[in-house]
Formats: C-alpha cells, sequence, structure tokens
C-alpha cells in the first residue's frame, strides 16, 4: 500500500488549534451537505464550515505546513492541496466505505489525507480503514499526525464508540498522476539525496539529478 505517516503538527500548535475549534460560537454543521451523492448516503459527521474563520486560518496553516514538509514534497509532489475542511465525529457517527471523488469543483483528487488533531486514547473507535487489493490498513494515529493515501483506495471511518474524534482532511493534485511513477521518482530522488549526504556532489550525481528533473518536466502535468 502507498501510504506516508508523518508528524505534521507540533503540541503548541495543536494547543492552539483546539482552543480555537472549542469555543461557542463555533458551529459545526451537517457533513453530508459536502459529500457526494453515493457518499452522502454512508456519511455522519459534523464538519466546520470553509467558510469561517476559524477554519480558513488554520486550514492555511496546516496547508502550509503539508507544502513546506520536504518528505511530503519528494513523496507526493504536492501541486494542489484542496477541498480542506475539519470534521468531528461524536458517539455512534461513522464514515461508511465509499471512494472519493476525482474530479471536484476545488481540484482533481489523486490523494487522500487525514491529520489527527485530538489523542487517540480521547475516543474509542473511529479508527480509518483503507483498502487495498488484498488486505485492509486500520490507522487511529496521535494527535499531530497526518496520513496521505492514494484516493483510489475504497476506505471508511468506523464508529466512535465513546469521546469525540478530530480531524482535518483534504485532498492533493499532484504533478504525478500515476502512483508507480511518483514511487519511482521517490526512489530517485531519494537515492540521489542519500548519495549527495554521504559523498557529495559529483558530476554523475548531477547527471541524476538531471534525469530526475528531466523526467519530471516531462511526466507532469
Amino acid at each position: 500500500m502507498n501510504y506516508l505517516t508523518q508528524k505534521l503538527l507540533n503540541k503548541e500548535e495543536l494547543e492552539i488549534l483546539k482552543l480555537n475549534l472549542d469555543k461557542k460560537n463555533v458551529i459545526w454543521e451537517d457533513g453530508r451537505k459536502t459529500a457526494g451523492s453515493q457518499a452522502a448516503k454512508v456519511k455522519n459527521n459534523l464538519q466546520l464550515s470553509r467558510n469561517n474563520e476559524i477554519s480558513k486560518k488554520y486550514s492555511h496553516l496546516i496547508t502550509n505546513k503539508i507544502l513546506d514538509n520536504s518528505l511530503i514534497k519528494s513523496f507526493f509532489l504536492p501541486k494542489h492541496i484542496h477541498g480542506t475542511m475539519f470534521t468531528k465525529s461524536k458517539k455512534g457517527m461513522k464514515y461508511g466505505r465509499h471512494i472519493d471523488n476525482v474530479l471536484m469543483s476545488s481540484g482533481r483528487a489523486d490523494l487522500s489525507f487525514t491529520l489527527f488533531i485530538n489523542k487517540s486514547d480521547e475516543y474509542e473507535g473511529g479508527e480509518l480503514i483503507v483498502e487495498d487489493i488484498n488486505s485492509e490498513n486500520k490507522f487511529k494515529l496521535n494527535e499531530g499526525e497526518i496520513i496521505i493515501y492514494p484516493s483510489t483506495y475504497l476506505h471508511s471511518v468506523k464508529e466512535v464508540l465513546s469521546g469525540e474524534r478530530l480531524v482535518f482532511i483534504g485532498w492533493i493534485e499532484s504533478y504525478i498522476k500515476s502512483i508507480e511513477i511518483r514511487e519511482y521518482l521517490f526512489d530517485l530522488d531519494a537515492g540521489a539525496r542519500g548519495i549527495l549526504a554521504k559523498h557529495g556532489n559529483s558530476n554523475e550525481l548531477n547527471l541524476i539529478f538531471k534525469s530526475y528533473s528531466n523526467f519530471l518536466r516531462l511526466l507532469g502535468n
């Protein structure tokens, strides 16, 4: 399965974010408002309006953190992050098995991500299930950690049995559509950077970086 988990927000950033999301004037809406026709049938959660000032401010902060992360940039080659929103699931809420829309009004969904905002022991259930051909992969990360995975996978969120699940979700349009080609380019980039760190620059290494750049130029969109 082609995915990445990474610590994204530090303790101070999380504390400020949670304080703002917990304000009394923050209104959470029915999550089915932004779901596609099929997904709306299995979606049961709450979300913060994208037009809310707190939502806009902290969506911008988190989006910049994703784009500034060197590993994420190398692994996924993000062109555009879009459709971001804060969602909340209380006891009894879940999101059934579904596939994300490919073409959204905000952009193409090549990759989906979930940033976990509260601690994993603050709620029971609520695991993110991502399916590939042969298995189901279960994720319940700790606060401040993000998972990014291809939007081509069926996925779901298990029912929350107690407590409250708070996350930030969104989609990435990559410069490279193909999962396989992104993986090849990542291996080439990571290998070249590893050689650079161990042995310094060389004419041969410059040729590798040149090929990587030209492949990206040729295959990117």
